[in-house]
């Protein structure tokens, strides 16, 4: 179907007339061919028509303030649709991006699946179906998971935009690939399935509450615990001395003497003192004549939790965490400790020339600016900033999630090689995103903020040009080649 015609513009900002009767819409997807095929996209509308801007605000103002019908003689061509178009790709033997400018009164059709058909790859991560404008075509975009996964990921959009529906669905497909491992941290619990669909059948379940049948209690071992695994938390330095002044002295017993407060040389009292409340909080632990714990820490069981968790990840296998029941710097404590000992036990292999057999982890983070925003990372390193900056060399990536990447420093984001963004109307996160994305989408912030639910833009070193898709509601069956669209 014809949608459109150049008649001008420049390589950036091509100017199209809407062909009567058809309907163009931001970010749709259309083809221009001549010699060889030109995949251009809709990036903003606007009016044109033949009659002065004077004499339009007279016919107005005659039909508005006065009651006359006022009839244009051949309305549709003295008053039309402008739009710009941006070109992304030719297509041809190659796919390649674009340096040419089309052809001018070149005309525009609507995409088609089988001009598509370079993006269906089998054997990738599937993310969703091509979109264009609102039309969904039965294309499935993926990108390879080991490149993906290993080179970080950032899912961003407002809350209601789908993506919790795209974390399920990336979970289930990735389970289904066995090209990687997954390490999820749920601080909401609703990615196992307890009360609806999710990984029954696919992961490997650990909670502290009500453990279903054939899953996994999470309790963890005091004395895993070293003073590096709180260095996310805002403490002062003569605390953060105090800590390892303790784990020095004490070793795998830190913990205990810290609620004991025993006597420890160069160590100011008060800081001691603080660094006890906060154990005490952070842990759920009190010591009375001897060491009382009330929650997932303990001191005499769960010395082998974390190994077993890492030693399943080794397996290429889907690991989900339930951090529901605990408060926001308890969760991050426990996936401090989970993350350090795959990240040295990977680090390791890579130092034994055994990296090349174990399978990528990618590590899922739900509101990753606490652990690598702007100012947690000002106090000093922690695992994950370390993940972020040099992960990929050890086979290890991070999924992070969040509403607001400006809080994410401009360097971190631009390690983060596929950005899988959502609907998102604030302008200065819009900003974030369009200067760290992988393409050029630096005339897509009109189109960004239009995201309705379930749509998204793929960006990445992976992918040919920025693609927009359709996130596929979430259902867990073995064949996921017929998918269903979220509903709006």
């Amino acid at each position: 179907m014809i949608k459109g015609q150049v008649i001008g513009g420049s390589f950036g900002e091509i100017i199209v007339r809407q062909k009567k009767g058809s309907k163009l819409e931001i970010g749709e997807l259309l083809i221009i061919e001549s010699d060889k095929k030109q995949l251009v996209q809709v990036i903003d509308l606007f009016y044109g028509s033949q009659i002065s801007s004077q004499n339009l605000e007279r016919i107005s103002g005659l039909e508005l303030d006065e009651g006359k019908d006022i009839n244009l003689f051949n309305k549709e061509q003295r008053t039309y649709t402008l739009a710009k178009i941006k070109t992304l790709i030719s297509i041809g033997e190659e796919v390649k991006a674009n340096k040419e400018i089309p052809e001018m009164f070149g005309v525009l059709r609507e995409v088609t699946p089988e001009d598509m058909t370079f993006l269906n790859k089998k054997g990738h991560l599937n993310l969703g179906m091509l979109r264009s404008g609102s039309k969904t075509l039965p294309v499935n975009i993926g990108v390879e998971a080991k490149r993906m996964l290993s080179h970080h990921v950032l899912i961003c959009g407002t809350t209601g935009k789908g993506k919790s529906e795209l974390m399920k669905n990336l979970i289930w497909n990735a389970t289904q690939n066995k090209q990687a491992s997954l390490l999820v941290f749920d601080p909401h619990d609703e990615y196992y399935g307890r009360s609806g669909v999710g990984m029954k059948q696919d992961s490997i379940y650990y909670t502290s509450k009500d453990v279903p049948v054939g899953q996994r209690s999470l309790k963890i071992n005091l004395k895993k615990l070293r003073p590096d695994h709180f260095d996310f938390l805002d403490l002062s330095g003569p605390q953060k001395q105090a800590m390892y002044v303790y784990y020095k002295k004490y070793g795998k017993d830190w913990i205990l003497n810290v609620m004991k407060s025993s006597p420890v040389e160069d160590v100011q009292e008060i800081s001691v003192a603080v660094v006890k409340r906060q154990l005490k909080i952070l842990l759920d632990v009190d010591f009375k004549e001897e060491l009382v714990c009330g929650g997932v820490f303990d001191y005499t069981s769960g010395i082998s939790t974390v190994n077993e968790i890492v030693e399943e990840l080794e397996k290429t296998s889907t690991v989900i965490i339930d951090t529901s029941n605990f408060s926001g710097n308890t969760e991050l404590l426990i996936a401090s400790l989970i993350t350090t000992e795959a990240f040295s036990k990977y680090r390791y292999y890579n130092s034994k020339g055994k990296l090349q057999d174990k399978p990528i982890i990618s590590i899922i983070l739900e509101e990753a600016p606490r652990v690598i925003g702007k100012d947690v990372l000002s106090r000093g390193p922690n695992v994950f900033g370390s993940i972020a900056r040099e992960g990929r060399k050890f086979n290890i990536g991070l999924c992070a999630l969040t509403q607001l990447p400006s809080l994410i420093p401009k360097e971190v984001l631009a390690n983060m090689n596929t950005k899988i963004i959502l609907g998102t109307e604030m302008n200065t996160e819009r900003l974030a995103l369009i200067e760290s994305a992988s393409q050029d989408l630096s005339t897509d912030s009109k189109n960004i903020a239009s995201l309705d639910r379930g749509e998204a833009i793929v960006t990445s070193n992976f992918v040919p040009f920025a693609i927009p898709i359709k996130i596929p509601k979430f259902e867990p069956k073995k064949d996921k080649s017929k998918l269903v669209v979220m509903g709006l």
